[in-house]
């Protein structure tokens, strides 16, 4: 399995030649292509985008908007209005629950979500049921992160308005059947927010044939910079739906009384845009397209099954979520008996191998798995065998280096 043609992509591997980057679901690296794209954007096209009739200012606008056609094909949205820029899935969730929450929620609706979700698909609604009197319900997973049409159905209720859930967990690595909840959902005639984070970046996504409300993602998950990432949103629900931010280049028309907003998508992109995260979005995804989710699966899927497999052997090693390297989509969330996460960290950091320990911005899932915090090491396509060779090596001996027999 050689990773050579890609993995030599990425300017970071020259820097520090013996990395390896097993953190992948907290951010990707970038390969030379984005880099390059952004770079050429401030060189020869920047100016502020949408304001000025100025031939910079129109390429300017031309890149940034091309780069939302690209978004909309990507997640085989409808219509490019129903794609948002914001910063990552945290803000485009935040714009959610400020912007639809705060107009469509009540005392004594019901706003339900899965135990497992990142706090970005937590806060934004415990803060918006303890405004509104609403209520903030959970639905459970068993110990393997699995879900399943009949606890949905069992925990919605007619006060049911919205329920959120990822579509791949960031400590289970498990594939949620989404469009199956959506369908559930919508019979209930509750809408569905799907967190794309941990999904978007490694298998396709098509908005549509989901059946989602909403859906969010973070460009730095995906190859892109910092600082850009999406919001999905069906068009019926964004038009209905009061600016999140307010300011310049989100109006129409501004009087000393008031003001009107402008069409979608542009209502909730308010100041000036980062287009130069966009043209390295619209690169990423670019890269991505190239390569294809085919490619990509095939190759994570091929490195998740040998690390699990390895794993599997090496006693005292406990891998959280299900008994099946299938269900967990390159991430390999685990403890050691007798270690804390933080020194398995610390010591596979000592070798050059970044991977990740805590509670992974899912504490409550922690608290129900009755496990405080752990240990995660994520893949990329660019990974490679003798990544996983080399995070072998060191889990084999980590219970020696902290003073254990075995």
């Amino acid at each position: 399995m050689s990773n050579s043609f890609t993995k030599s992509d990425f300017p970071v591997f020259d820097a520090y030649k013996s990395l390896v980057y097993l953190d992948n679901s907290a951010t990707q690296q970038k390969p030379a292509a984005v880099l390059e794209r952004v770079e050429k954007y401030y060189r020869e096209e920047n100016a502020n985008p949408l304001r000025g009739l100025y031939d910079l200012s129109v390429k300017a606008t031309e890149t940034y908007e091309n780069a939302r056609e690209a978004v909309r094909r990507f997640l085989g949205a409808e219509s490019t209005k129903e794609i948002v820029f914001t910063r990552n899935a945290t803000e485009s969730l935040n714009l959610i629950a400020y912007s639809w929450g705060r107009a469509n929620i009540k005392a004594g609706d019901e706003i339900l979500v899965a135990i497992s979700e990142h706090h970005s698909d937590l806060l934004p609604w415990q803060i918006l049921t303890k405004e509104t009197g609403a209520e903030l319900k959970y639905l459970e997973c068993d110990e393997t992160g699995r879900y399943t049409a009949d606890s949905l159905k069992a925990a919605l209720t007619d006060r049911t308005k919205l329920f959120c859930i990822a579509q791949i967990s960031n400590v289970f690595g498990r594939l949620n059947p989404i469009k199956v909840f959506a369908d559930i959902c919508h019979a209930n005639g509750t809408l569905i927010v799907c967190d794309g984070a941990q999904s978007v970046p490694h298998t396709a996504v098509d908005v549509k044939s989901l059946g989602v409300d909403f859906l969010v993602f973070s460009g730095h998950k995906m190859l892109a910079p910092m600082g850009i990432g999406g919001l999905y949103g069906r068009k019926e629900l964004l038009e209905k739906m009061p600016p999140f931010l307010y300011g310049g280049e989100m109006i129409d028309t501004v009087t000393r009384c008031g003001a009107t907003y402008a069409e979608l998508p542009h209502k909730f992109e308010a100041g000036t845009v980062n287009a130069g995260g966009a043209a390295g979005l619209h690169a990423a995804i670019d890269y991505i397209t190239e390569l294809g989710f085919d490619e990509i699966e095939r190759r994570e899927n091929e490195l998740t099954a040998l690390a699990f497999s390895e794993m599997k052997k090496i006693p005292h090693v406990n891998i959280i979520g299900a008994d099946d390297a299938d269900d967990h989509h390159g991430i390999l969330t685990f403890t050691v008996d007798g270690v804390h996460p933080h020194d398995i960290a610390a010591i596979f950091d000592a070798e050059n191998i970044a991977i990740r320990a805590g509670h992974h911005c899912a504490q409550p899932l922690h608290q129900f798995l009755q496990t405080p915090s752990t240990a995660r090491m994520s893949l990329a396509f660019y990974n490679d065998e003798e990544d996983i060779q080399r995070f072998i090596g060191v889990l084999r001996t980590l219970r020696r280096k902290m003073g254990y027999d075995g």
